[in-house]
């Protein structure tokens, strides 16, 4: 069954019953095909009407007359809240008076008034589960229930075109395909939350479109996502449409950045996000799918679309996804979301960072935190441009190797970050129009002060990669703070 199929009655079936017993099998239970010579016996004395779950020819008789009542939609179990089969209910005035579960024959005797019945068999058996507890028809039960109420606009295929092509000629896609978002993978996505579907989530620009928690479910499907990744999607939407972090004015940039998602919190592993191993390259569904869904959100709701408002002078692929999760598990230092928000470890939650591109570090020598520090100093002092202050933020992933050099020293992260900070602070001499023979630079008004290369809040230190290679990455920004993006934290929700 589908969730097309599933419709619920508009009557009661039970409501029409005359007073009597109902018996409820299904044809996969041992015990029902134990007791079926007894539902024979029940309906030749005219005790006794049968619903079957699953067969309509089960149980089989030889008796005139006999019959079953096929619940194929399970719509009849439902109503009697049947949990196990078989079980036999005596109805009166239209109402459940009492009820046994699997095969007792003290039970089914005092149920029947009938004397000696089912002496050939086993005092008793228990049942089997009923039908409706199938995670199946749970799920497809629950899809058919939401679709009601989805409120987007349907869009019309042709009976002769290819839906992967029609998303990609009316605009809906990043350039890759997408999985056309039916109605049911809609309401199945929904199931991964508890909001209400028309719920406003945030207002998405450039073009301040209101977006309901439907309208990210749908793209949330085009990207590739499961359900138990919609939580960290919405929660990422609402981060990026913050005043503060700018999302429009990322979009509008003629700069390299887009939105980078890094996630915290025990969802991380519940979902199979990945941490470890090439974090933040191709292969792991959870990763790509949710940095995919927050950019088609943006496209699709927003209308920011590259060539349009999307001014990139040349962009970079994070922009089709950029998205991971921080290597907590075994992570020297407290995660993100604690340092830099004060949440607990427990707590789920993105970070939001407009970022511009990827650049390694490599250092395999230094066995020193200070010598390892001031490599990736060096690297940093490059972001943006080496000359140019302030301006910019950072992300620094360091992998696990790297992080051992620090915890093996005592440092802390905070040690870490103010030691970097202190590294990074440039003599304004280095910095001006035409030094180093270089004509970027400040106005020479700066050329007596020491200026540091990144403002307060401006860097993060996240832990991720894999467990070899003494590689660590800098993750470059945009225009940092009022003028640009600021960096934002958001909880993950339910």
């Amino acid at each position: 069954m589908t969730a097309a199929d599933w419709q619920p009655r508009n009557e009661s079936w039970l409501a029409k019953q005359a007073d009597g017993l109902v018996a409820v099998v299904k044809a996969d239970c041992p015990t029902c095909i134990l007791i079926a010579p007894v539902l024979q016996e029940l309906h030749a004395h005219g005790l006794a009407t049968v619903v079957t779950q699953d067969d309509p020819a089960f149980p089989e008789s030889s008796v005139d007359g006999f019959a079953v009542v096929l619940d194929s939609d399970l719509e009849i179990s439902l109503e009697l809240d049947i949990d196990t089969v078989p079980t036999l209910l005596k109805i009166e005035a239209g109402a459940i008076v009492d009820t046994t579960v699997g095969w007792s024959r003290d039970n089914w005797q005092r149920f029947t008034g009938a004397a000696n019945l089912g002496v050939a068999l086993p005092d008793f058996r228990p049942g089997c589960g009923s039908l409706t507890n199938d995670p199946a028809f749970v799920e497809q039960r629950a899809i058919a229930e939401r679709i009601p109420l989805l409120r987007s606009r349907a869009l019309a295929i042709g009976d002769e075109e290819d839906e992967m092509e029609a998303l990609f000629d009316r605009g809906f896609t990043d350039g890759l395909p997408v999985v056309p978002p039916t109605p049911a993978r809609v309401a199945r996505m929904l199931g991964g939350t508890t909001r209400d579907p028309q719920e406003i989530v945030a207002i998405v620009p450039p073009d301040l479109v209101d977006c309901t928690v439907e309208k990210v479910a749908v793209n949330a499907v085009m990207a590739g996502c499961k359900p138990e990744y919609l939580p960290i999607v919405l929660a990422a939407v609402e981060a990026a449409c913050t005043e503060d972090f700018n999302a429009h004015g990322l979009l509008c940039t003629t700069y390299f950045s887009g939105p980078l998602v890094i996630v915290n919190g025990p969802i991380t592993r519940s979902i199979g996000m990945n941490s470890g191993v090439n974090a933040l390259g191709q292969g792991n569904r959870a990763n790509a799918s949710i940095g995919r869904a927050l950019q088609l959100v943006i496209r699709n709701v927003g209308g920011g679309r590259p060539g349009e408002i999307d001014r990139a002078a040349l962009g970079n692929p994070g922009k089709y996804t950029f998205c991971f999760a921080e290597r907590e598990h075994d992570s020297p230092w407290e995660p993100l979301h604690v340092s830099r928000a004060g949440m607990r470890a427990n707590q789920n939650a993105v970070t939001l960072f407009a970022a511009a591109g990827v650049q390694p570090i490599v250092d395999q020598l230094s066995r020193e935190p200070e010598s390892l520090a001031r490599s990736f100093a060096a690297g940093m002092r490059t972001v943006g441009h080496p000359k140019q202050v302030f301006a910019w933020d950072c992300a620094l992933v360091i992998t696990p190797e790297h992080a051992r050099v620090f915890h093996d020293a005592g440092w802390s992260k905070q040690r870490l970050h103010d030691e970097l900070m202190a590294l990074l602070q440039i003599p304004g001499a280095e910095l001006v129009r035409g030094a180093n023979g270089m004509a970027e630079g400040l106005p020479e008004s700066f050329a007596t002060a020491t200026l540091p290369k990144f403002r307060n809040g401006g860097l993060l230190i996240v832990h991720a990669g894999g467990e070899a290679g003494m590689f660590s990455a800098l993750i470059s920004g945009w225009a940092s703070g009022a003028v640009g993006s600021e960096i934002v934290t958001q909880e993950v929700g339910t």
